[in-house]
């Protein structure tokens, strides 16, 4: 996804988190996988995420998350990276993020790094 495409796009303010925006966000498989990959803490450049979809549907699946409030996305000159917005989701709804990252994780794809 080209930095143009989100430039616009608000994350959400921690306390305008909907519990049903970012369940629906997390029940999907590759969206999950990306989760659990993100949960090391560390800001990802998007051109390192390995996944089994077509540049244009990851792209979509990290829109998602955004909108939803699980991630940040930044962009630095060409590149945007992005990260998992675990503090937000923690302050917002405690203990959400452990259960699902912990939670049959085999139910999600995995998602690796070139």
């Amino acid at each position: 996804m080209a930095p143009a495409d989100h430039a616009d796009d608000k994350h959400p303010d921690t306390a305008d988190l909907s519990l049903t925006r970012v369940l629906s966000a997390m029940s999907d498989p590759l969206r999950l996988g990306i989760i659990r990959l993100l949960a090391d803490g560390h800001e990802r450049q998007w051109g390192e995420l390995d996944a089994p979809v077509a540049k244009s549907t990851l792209s979509h699946h990290m829109k998602t998350l955004r909108s939803a409030g699980i991630t940040r996305t930044r962009d630095e000159g060409t590149r945007c990276y992005v990260k998992l917005r675990a503090d937000d989701l923690e302050t917002r709804f405690p203990g959400l993020l452990a259960s699902v990252l912990s939670a049959a994780p085999e139910e999600a794809t995995r998602v690796g790094l070139k």
